[in-house]
């Protein structure tokens, strides 16, 4: 049965342009480019090249035509002027580019390796054994299903499976295996292996081969039968069970350790891509004085097309057909469009810097020094209410946003940390804390690391009075292992 009824409740909408203001704010200075391209290639209406003189009488505001009110159009007090969009003040090409360089100034440039990829090093491997076409077919689909680390994820029962049912090859688990122990012994010496194990036993016994010693054999002896308590660092464990000395265990590890657990990665260096940090800021120290600067140097200078905005101009003096009237409400809406972008981007620019001025402010001491004992406690919260913008805002600038020091390039969101107050009362931040951990585990006997409960102890000596579980959270944090697998043999 239908009823009428009144309802009251608490709703918030975001409006168009406050969504692309909080992506934009996401977006890092090295792909804030590419957003604007993207703009740039979707809304014809947006530019960024300098518009051409021409008579700017008839740039007023086109949108008061008295012809042509309809409802479906914005208000008056929405609107913009697009002579805040239109602007003439075109850059010379000659102060944009420098001519002062002798032809006997070196020009050094970062250089970039290249080579075949990992797979293909391996396919060229198995182009020089001597293989039927089924079993070279084979090969080419084991080496298809390597990892970039070099191991064999799949089973040989679901290799012979896929070879089926893909390549409508048939064969069985021997055939397979045999052309699996030819790649294992392809260059690297480890790629194939099914898992670390057979990874370690394919190079201690390529070493064996090569050249023969106790301490291989020994080393052999321990992955095969006491692998769960080498990884797990019982090293008395496999003492006793083994009947060998301790100097010798040490002999074996040493063997051990020369070893590559991730053979396919030694080949697919050279292919990797490099990857840099472009800082969002740069704060210089300028005689006590510190100073911010914005980087924008990839964000262009973005206007709205003059042909679109005479385009309304022209159809603003006309009486309108229902096609005119179809074209005047598409050009309209392309301007507002590239007027919403353009706006989005300074109120992105101008958040971005206050939010780090308010950073900069709040740890000045920090950043004159550089000396982490001297990092503030600051969460999200105390610069949202400088700047009185909210937190969630907050969050998305020190999000992937990197700033350049006198010290070095660090992520934004490093210098948030929760405070930590000491036993004389004093806070200090939980990033100093990690830093006195990290320095007490650096000085340890490996032979005997410490364990969380110690660690907890020292700290308190210190009058850093934290619980064992904290301790552990910021261990892990800082991905250090626990003290069972810290352990070492001197």
């Amino acid at each position: 049965m239908l009823n009428q009824r009144l309802q009251q409740k608490l709703s918030i909408k975001l409006s168009p342009q406050q969504i692309l203001l909080m992506k934009l704010l996401q977006i890092p200075t090295v792909g804030i480019e590419q957003r604007i391209k993207q703009e740039i290639e979707e809304n014809p209406a947006l530019d960024t090249e300098g518009p051409e003189e021409e008579d700017k009488d008839k740039l007023d505001d086109d949108y008061n035509d008295e012809e042509f009110d309809d409802d479906e159009f914005v208000s008056k007090e929405e609107e913009f002027d697009l002579e805040d969009y239109l602007q003439d003040e075109d850059i010379p090409y000659y102060k944009l580019h420098a001519n002062n360089y002798s032809p006997d100034d070196k020009h050094a440039e970062i250089p970039f390796s290249s080579g075949y990829s990992f797979h293909d090093l391996l396919n060229e491997q198995l182009g020089l054994r001597i293989l039927d076409d089924k079993d070279y077919q084979i090969g080419l689909y084991i080496i298809g299903n390597l990892d970039d680390s070099g191991y064999l994820q799949r089973s040989v029962d679901a290799i012979v499976d896929d070879l089926a049912f893909t390549q409508n090859v048939i064969t069985d688990k021997e055939t397979v295996s045999r052309v699996l122990g030819v790649i294992q012994d392809f260059d690297p010496v480890g790629v194939g292996a099914r898992n670390l194990q057979e990874c370690l036993l394919i190079q201690l016994n390529r070493k064996l081969d090569e050249q023969p010693s106790e301490e291989l054999h020994l080393a052999v002896r321990i992955i095969k039968r006491y692998f769960n308590e080498f990884t797990k660092k019982h090293y008395q464990k496999i003492i006793k069970k083994a009947e060998i000395t301790e100097d010798q265990l040490k002999k074996a590890l040493d063997e051990i350790l020369q070893l590559n657990p991730k053979p396919g990665n030694s080949l697919s260096e050279s292919a990797k891509t490099n990857h840099y940090i472009i800082p969002d800021f740069t704060i210089t120290n300028n005689n006590g004085v510190l100073e911010l600067m914005l980087n924008t140097w990839n964000t262009p200078e973005l206007r709205v097309s003059r042909t679109y905005a005479g385009m309304i101009s022209e159809l603003s003096k006309q009486k309108k057909t229902k096609k005119q009237r179809e074209a005047f409400t598409f050009i309209k809406n392309k301007v507002d469009s590239a007027k919403w972008f353009i706006d989005a981007i300074k109120q992105r620019q101008h958040t971005l810097f206050s939010t780090m001025k308010a950073i900069m402010d709040y740890q000045f001491k920090y950043f004159m020094s550089g000396d982490d004992s001297d990092l503030r406690p600051m969460i999200l919260k105390d610069i949202a209410e400088i700047v009185n913008l909210d937190i969630s805002t907050i969050s998305r600038v020190a999000n992937s946003k990197y700033v350049q020091t006198p010290f070095g390039t660090f992520l934004l969101k490093s210098f948030f940390s929760e405070s930590m107050q000491k036993e004389d009362g004093e806070e200090v931040s939980t990033r100093e804390i990690k830093n006195i951990l990290k320095d007490i585990i650096s000085s340890e006997d490996k032979r005997k690391p410490h364990t969380d409960e110690y660690l907890t102890k020292l700290l308190k000596e210190k009058e850093y009075n934290i619980a064992r579980r904290t301790v552990a959270k910021y261990r892990e944090q800082m991905g250090i292992p626990v003290a069972r697998l810290r352990k070492e043999l001197n």
